[in-house]
């Protein structure tokens, strides 16, 4: 049975920054692109950085310079940095593109 988690958000202020984590049982985390995608509130959900087996990545228009995605072998990252107030969503991570059962996501909330 697959189980997605993900940790690290909170409170933070204009141009703070958090680190959120995700970890998944139940696949061989290592062989699988994966991504973070967020959803506002009244809004769809997003992507918004991803990341291949090899390490390559992709982000978003609105995060790129400011997030940044990795991963080991058992958990995948992503650091914010320079929050701003629209980044305040909650966020999930999930395979790229999302074919796993999502989590309960970790709350992200940006203070101006």
């Amino acid at each position: 049975q697959v189980k997605v988690v993900e940790s690290g958000g909170g409170l933070a202020q204009a141009g703070g920054s958090l680190r959120l984590s995700c970890t998944i049982s139940g696949i061989a985390f290592s062989f699988y692109d994966m991504a973070w995608y967020r959803q506002a509130q009244g809004k769809q959900r997003e992507m918004v950085a991803a990341i291949t087996v090899g390490e390559a990545t992709n982000y978003a228009d609105s995060v790129a310079g400011r997030f940044t995605i990795s991963r080991d072998n058992t958990k995948l990252y992503l650091q914010m940095n320079n929050l701003k107030p629209e980044d305040a969503a909650v966020y999930y991570c999930n395979e790229s593109p999302s074919n796993l059962p999502w989590g309960q996501g970790t709350q992200v909330t940006v203070s101006s």
